[in-house]
């Protein structure tokens, strides 16, 4: 019998991951914001179908979804993918006896097929990330909590993700107790000053999560993946209070505490820029939904334990008309790889 010559064991393991921003993924009958009402049964059971066929598409190992109200409806979506997935978890928006899903804002919340090792939502800012909002004062906690998760994959090797949700560019108005607006939102000046409140807010987000990252490059020095939508573009001032890329360009020492956008250490670079909005705002395109990563994915680095493949954006639907069984937002997805330990 001749000897068989088996091929070379794969080196890498891939890892599929996606950010998906639902667009209010509520219960039917659930009240979510004022002057929307809410979902009828029929609207539901249309929203929770498309977003389970987006998610049988995408086939990721991970999704970091944004704009959760309900874990419920989110379990719903996730079961007509017809996928298997461990853990479905949305902090802050559970159902059950004394627990009535997400108020005030929506959450974020995380898909795995993987092993969870700890699941965690980032509620406060640090001392140093607290900013003063003008009419309103401190802001010192994120409206919607990030979510930092440690997911083990199949050969061992631990990857730290983060889902984010940054406050958004409307204009943040002040409000009285009840909720209703107590400025005159027509007033120019009133809607400059409110886009300023949203800014400062952002800003204080983004720094917070920035001291994250920092905190957890430094504590734990595993390779980390930051997805959601961050409300502003890979290289605004926000994003990059959150990543550092643009110091790596003066220090290459700052590779270690810096993070880099998907889009830019993709291996096969091909057709990724003319396809990369993931958002579009009054007829303009904009990538708002973000994946960030670690210099451990970056194959030119010396810290490279891994790379990043190819991203996409699912963005066809934007072009369906507004309907809110679908999402205003594209879904990205990355395929990551890391090395598998040596063998013998």
């Amino acid at each position: 019998m001749p000897n068989l010559i088996l091929p070379p064991a794969s080196r890498f393991a891939t890892l599929m991951v996606a950010s998906c921003n639902v667009l209010n993924l509520a219960q039917p009958g659930r009240h979510f914001y004022d002057g929307q009402d809410p979902y009828s049964q029929n609207e539901f059971e249309r929203k929770v179908g498309w977003l389970g066929e987006r998610f049988r598409v995408l086939n990721a190992d991970v999704l970091a979804v944004q704009e959760v109200w309900d874990e419920l409806a989110l379990r719903a979506a996730v079961a007509r993918s017809g996928l298997q997935y461990s853990t479905v978890s949305v902090p802050g928006a559970e159902n059950g006896p004394g627990q009535v899903g997400a108020q005030g804002t929506p959450r974020v919340g995380l898909v795995t097929r993987l092993k969870v090792e700890s699941l965690q939502s980032i509620t406060d800012f640090p001392a140093a990330a607290v900013v003063q909002v003008p009419g309103i004062g401190p802001h010192t906690r994120f409206e919607r909590p990030p979510l930092l998760a440690t997911l083990r994959m199949k050969h061992g090797q631990e990857v730290a993700v983060i889902t984010a949700h940054l406050k958004s560019k409307r204009p943040k108005y002040l409000q009285d107790a009840s909720g209703r607006s107590i400025e005159d939102t027509e007033d120019p000046t009133v809607q400059a000053v409110g886009s300023l409140r949203s800014l400062i807010m952002r800003g204080g987000e983004a720094l917070a999560l920035r001291l994250k990252v920092v905190e957890l490059l430094h504590r734990t020095r595993l390779p980390l993946i930051v997805m959601g939508d961050l409300n502003d573009g890979p290289h605004s001032v926000t994003t990059q209070l959150i990543a550092a890329t643009s110091q790596v360009a003066y220090d290459k020492g700052a590779r270690d505490n810096a993070l880099f956008s998907a889009w830019d250490v993709m291996g096969e670079a091909a057709l990724r820029r003319d396809v990369a909005f993931s958002h579009i705002h009054q007829g303009y395109p904009e990538v708002l939904d973000q994946v960030l990563v670690s210099e451990e994915f970056v194959a030119t680095s010396r810290a490279a334990i891994g790379d990043v493949r190819r991203v996409e954006v699912f963005n066809d639907h934007l072009f369906e008309g507004r309907d809110r069984s679908r999402s205003d937002h594209g879904f990205v997805r990355a395929l990551l790889r890391l090395r598998l330990p040596e063998l013998g």
